[in-house]
């Protein structure tokens, strides 16, 4: 599962780039939770698959469908259309892992296993990889106090997603918490979708960039990303986030043949043995 989440995750770099230009970026979220939500609806009832039977977690799950869905991606997103630049964005949203570690080390969270040195230097070594792979791309769009402050945002958003689930959520369905989650993001980006003035091009870029964005980042990947969690401690399993801007620079390579350079080359290294030393066993 964790490879196929990195596979999956690292697509919605291809995404925005398909999707952005014909449509604003709240809009085609609207659109994307509102088709997820369809889907997980079918699939949840012909499965047959169970509800949460505790009232409260209804309410962590509609929590956690603000955060890792719905401002992560409006910030995110929203952060790029304001002139982020997509290496920046990858920088800031790769804090994560190193985040969510920090956290639970200044909390003394007791549901999380202590972290070993080695665990620690695998963190540290993922984020200098990191630092190599988007290099390259800082300086791309300037930096205001708006975009920044988005990009900030979602890295919150989505780092806060992680660790409220794993002291909240209890193991549930799949499928009926993702729809849960998913409905709750629909009722926050269908208003603010209204604020957006730029119209929507139906090209065929963006029927997949919706496409695969509803089949594949979430059926699949966000359903993998909660089940990982589910599954996992926050700080391993968020660690896997840092082959993500790897994995979107090699298949931007395949797909766009965008250069991928010796410090690029080095710091996937870098990534990937950080990963391996933090998810390692004992």
């Amino acid at each position: 599962m964790p490879a196929l989440f990195v596979a999956i995750w690292c697509t919605g770099f291809v995404v925005a780039r398909l999707g952005m230009p014909h449509a604003p970026p709240i809009t085609f979220l609207a659109i994307r939770f509102a088709l997820s939500v369809l889907c997980f609806g079918l699939w949840a009832k012909l499965a047959g698959a169970a509800w949460p039977s505790e009232p409260a977690q209804w309410g962590h799950l509609a929590v956690l469908g603000f955060s890792t869905h719905a401002i992560y991606l409006i910030c995110g997103w929203a952060a790029v259309k304001h002139g982020l630049g997509a290496g920046t964005m990858a920088l800031i949203a790769g804090l994560q892992p190193l985040l969510t570690a920090l956290w639970l080390h200044a909390t003394h969270d007791r549901s999380q296993a202590p972290l070993r040195r080695l665990q620690w230097a695998g963190l540290l070594l993922g984020l200098l990889g990191l630092l190599l792979v988007v290099g390259s791309k800082l300086g791309q769009g300037e930096i205001s106090g708006l975009n920044l402050g988005l990009g900030i945002a979602a890295l919150l958003a989505i780092s806060f997603g992680a660790l409220y689930q794993k002291r909240f959520v209890k193991p549930a369905d799949a499928r009926s918490a993702m729809l849960i989650q998913l409905t709750a993001a629909l009722l926050l980006a269908a208003p603010l979708s209204l604020l957006e003035t730029e119209p929507v091009v139906w090209h065929r870029d963006l029927w997949i960039a919706l496409a695969w964005s509803v089949l594949a980042l979430t059926l699949g990947g966000s359903s993998l990303l909660f089940l990982l969690l589910q599954k996992g401690a926050a700080t391993r399993v968020t660690s896997l986030l840092y082959l993500v801007p790897p994995c979107a620079a090699l298949l931007a390579w395949v797909l766009f043949d965008e250069p991928i350079g010796v410090a690029m080359w080095l710091g996937m290294g870098l990534s990937a043995l950080g990963v391996f030393w933090v998810v390692r066993r004992a």
